[in-house]
């Protein structure tokens, strides 16, 4: 399963950003084989709208699963269920107790944006 968080920096010890479309970054979590990867958000940060969309593209693309984040608005999130992309409300201080505590089933998933 790949899990990706909207982080704050390039590694699992990077806060979690709590905005999704503008996140400096997405951490790329493999449950499989414990490997992870960062990527890069700057052209989505930099965007005079549209960053939401354009984070839920990037997200689609890398195949994720589901996506951990504190704030996914209504466009970004109508992108990510169409991609098949379950969404959970991380407010962890690390990516990685983010990951944990969606492993252990702690997360709320998103049934709309912003709202359980």
């Amino acid at each position: 399963m790949k899990i990706v968080v909207s982080a704050k920096g390039g590694t699992p010890e990077s806060e979690v950003d709590p905005r999704f479309g503008r996140a400096a970054c997405f951490l790329v979590f493999d449950t499989e084989s414990g490997a992870w990867q960062a990527v890069d958000n700057a052209s989505a940060i930099s965007a005079a709208h549209g960053a939401g969309i354009q984070s839920a593209e990037t997200v689609c693309k890398l195949g994720a699963d589901a996506v951990i984040s504190g704030h996914v608005g209504p466009k970004a999130f109508t992108v990510l269920a169409a991609g098949g992309i379950k969404t959970y409300r991380g407010d962890a201080r690390t990516a990685l107790q983010a990951v944990e505590e969606f492993r252990r089933g702690q997360l709320p998933e998103l049934k709309d944006s912003d709202g359980l």
